[in-house]
């Protein structure tokens, strides 16, 4: 089985890692929201024909490793992702814009993007297991 995905016209195997924060990076992705915004990223992408490698939701950003097809320009994935999850979860969660900081934003306003190559292994490897290692370095004292 070939690594690339086939359209109408084009072969590809276009892969990204991918970073955002919530605005001023506070930690509030834990819980029911942290559920939510995996879930919605899962169904938004979906819609967008994109497929999910490795999503990880930790308490104060987001890491995904994506594959998005040529059709689809990065700024308008992440335009989607962040704007209709941003959406959901202030309106799902009323708490959250009762904080005078939030306004209507829930994301910081950029994002980080790598194209992933051969070493697609080893990135979703990290993706994967970020947070069990940021644990155990918080636990030897390292942070």
């Amino acid at each position: 089985m070939s690594r690339f995905q086939k359209l109408s016209q084009t072969i590809w195997h276009c892969q990204y890692h991918i970073v955002w924060v919530p605005k001023y990076r506070y930690r509030v992705l834990h819980g029911e929201i942290a559920r939510e915004v995996e879930n919605l990223i899962r169904a938004f992408s979906h819609q967008l024909k994109c497929e999910i490698i490795e999503l990880n939701v930790q308490i104060d950003h987001v890491h995904l490793l994506v594959m998005i097809p040529p059709k689809v320009s990065i700024s308008n994935y992440m335009g989607a992702i962040k704007g209709r999850t941003a959406i959901r979860i202030l309106n799902r969660f009323k708490k959250l814009r009762q904080k005078p900081y939030w306004g209507n934003h829930f994301w910081s306003r950029g994002y980080c993007v790598d194209t992933v190559g051969l070493d697609g292994e080893m990135i979703r490897k990290y993706v994967k297991y970020q947070e069990e290692n940021e644990r155990r370095d918080e636990q030897q004292g390292l942070f």
